[in-house]
């Protein structure tokens, strides 16, 4: 079974399927990708394969440099997306901006 290079939880999935998610943020473990990078995308619970998408950026950002256009590319509210960052990762300042689209 191939491994698959970045998972989201599964609540994105139908957002991203249907193109209505185009970035992630996530923390510097997660910041090595490149433009250009085609990536098997798993689901976070069981890392189920579901998608292909292609790394379009990859560009550091603040929480507090975040935006209603980022919130919009993650189909949420910008107090969505702040709470559902801080969620995950409590303790962190800097992020990384990775906008893709699905293959």
């Amino acid at each position: 079974m191939q491994a698959n290079d970045i998972t989201f939880y599964q609540r994105f999935e139908a957002d991203i399927l249907a193109g209505r998610k185009t970035i992630t943020v996530r923390d510097k473990s997660e910041s090595h990708f490149k433009t250009g990078d085609i990536l098997r995308v798993g689901r976070f619970e069981d890392n189920q394969y579901f998608c292909t998408i292609e790394v379009l950026s990859v560009l550091p950002i603040a929480l507090d440099e975040l935006t209603e256009q980022h919130a919009k590319q993650e189909n949420m509210t910008l107090a969505e997306l702040k709470e559902v960052i801080r969620g995950i990762y409590p303790n962190e300042e800097l992020f990384y901006l990775i906008a893709f689209t699905k293959n």
